[in-house]
């Protein structure tokens, strides 16, 4: 992985460089920002910089050091992932190679808890242990280089560090050997102790850019032109996503569920909404939730163009056509509404009330709305009941 691999964050690549540069590499550092932005990828590009035999802030990435660092052979570089007390070392090491072969991939068991089905779902918590923490990381770190400059010690999802792990870290933090490295990655760095953080120098890394996102879709995985800007809008700044979505065989038609479940909700055809419901009620939980976004991606899209019109930059491009023919013939419509209508919709569906029922008084919601007559949520107390609401007691 080098510099030229990691998509955009030029503020952050220029401080490491610098660093590099200036020989003063702080021992730990903390890349925070939003899932998929490039976290993992920047700091696989870091430690190859720091381990190149060539020396100074590019590496060559031709001699032994480089090689072995980007197929995570390298001796003085170690690449940790949070995971369950009962998981595999085969599947632990089937994770560490994928993420050798894309380092924007979904690896770690709390996303992804299984490589092959990305809708598999787990109440299984991946965390560091103590016992882990000084096996693979301070024994690790104890001893002097064994063939480049630094022991560095790359721990993904920093946060998920256990209170007893999180405190015999901070130990390693506070005495740290000479020439170790430790870089951390996390989404959510409030969930780190204020004592780990402090002795860190933090780096942040932003939601990258649409365009960016798409050309390297393009560019990288040979995807369509059209295909590449309405997923790169989807992804909401993170690569990982895109990939996600790219790998998702169910997108396309997901999609066109959510246009007929609209089209059904205002014409108030009840034989064919009662339908399409029962469809999506079969597809399973989560994926249900995954629909529910796409609504609102969709609303997203109308909310937009109402307001900048041809300017809008669409989620949706390839349905530019429907979005314009919405906001002219149902000019009435309350978006606002339709958008707390879903948003309460998801929230029911992960508090596990029943989805055929949660999808049936979405829809009536979503008539109203569509008609400008917005009424009350799509639940209210068993006391109070209502023609529009979901009764949950």
């Amino acid at each position: 992985m080098a510099w030229t691999d990691v998509l955009g964050q030029e503020r952050v690549k220029q401080a490491l460089r610098r660093a590099i540069e200036s020989g003063r590499v702080a021992h730990a550092f903390l890349f925070h920002g939003p899932d998929g932005s490039g976290k993992r990828a920047m700091a696989l590009a870091f430690a190859r910089a720091l381990q190149c035999e060539r020396g100074g802030p590019e590496a060559c990435g031709r001699c032994l050091a480089c090689t072995k660092v980007s197929r995570m052979l390298h001796p003085d570089v170690h690449v940790l992932l949070p995971y369950p007390s009962d998981a595999d070392e085969g599947e632990v090491a089937r994770r560490l190679q994928r993420l050798e072969e894309q380092p924007y991939a979904a690896v770690d068991f709390m996303r992804r808890p299984s490589l092959e089905d990305a809708s598999r779902t787990s109440n299984k918590q991946a965390f560091y242990s103590v016992a882990r923490l000084n096996e693979e990381v301070r024994r690790a770190m104890s001893f002097k280089p064994l063939e480049g400059r630094y022991k560095i010690a790359i721990l993904t999802d920093a946060d998920v560090l256990r209170v007893e792990a999180a405190n015999a870290f901070l130990k390693l933090l506070e005495e740290p050997s000479p020439q170790t490295v430790f870089i951390l990655t996390t989404s959510r760095p409030d969930r780190l102790l204020p004592t780990i953080v402090s002795r860190c120098q933090r780096l942040r890394f932003d939601p990258l850019p649409a365009g960016l996102i798409e050309a390297a879709l393009v560019e990288r995985e040979g995807v369509e032109p059209a295909t590449a800007a309405t997923l790169a809008r989807m992804a909401d700044g993170s690569y990982t996503r895109a990939l996600d979505l790219l790998e998702n065989e169910d997108l396309l038609a997901d999609r066109e569920l959510v246009l007929d479940y609209f089209r059904y909700a205002y014409a108030r055809n009840v034989t064919k909404q009662a339908e399409l419901i029962e469809r999506i009620g079969k597809l399973g939980r989560e994926r249900v939730k995954g629909v529910l976004v796409l609504m609102l991606s969709w609303m997203r899209d109308l909310l937009l163009y109402r307001t900048m019109g041809d300017e809008a930059l669409l989620v949706n491009v390839d349905q530019r056509a429907t979005i314009e023919q919405f906001c002219r013939n149902v000019p009435e419509a309350d978006l606002a509404a339709m958008v707390e209508a879903v948003e309460e919709a998801i929230e029911l569906v992960g508090r596990n009330v029943h989805v055929g029922l949660v999808l049936t008084v979405l829809a009536q919601a979503l008539h109203r709305a569509m008609r400008g007559r917005a009424g009350a949520g799509l639940y209210v107390p068993l006391a109070a009941p209502s023609e529009a609401a979901l009764p949950v007691g």
